[in-house]
């Protein structure tokens, strides 16, 4: 009678974020979101230093580019 939607596999890949320096805060972002161009951008939470990561995250499209 009732039937679930089937599922869609959630597609995941190493993507370059930026992370917070700080060992106090989490703060990142995705490294294809931000506006920043040259150097480090600093963490919109504590105002650190912010340095490339990778981490595995849902593939979302990012049609601008900054």
């Amino acid at each position: 009678m009732f039937q679930r939607k089937p599922t869609e596999e959630v597609v995941k890949e190493e993507t370059t974020v930026w992370e917070c320096s700080s060992e106090e805060c989490k703060g990142w972002m995705r490294s294809n979101f931000s506006s920043h161009e040259e150097g480090s951008p600093t963490c919109p939470i504590c105002g650190s230093k912010m340095e490339e990561g990778t981490r595995l995250l849902e593939v979302i499209p990012n049609p601008r580019k900054f």
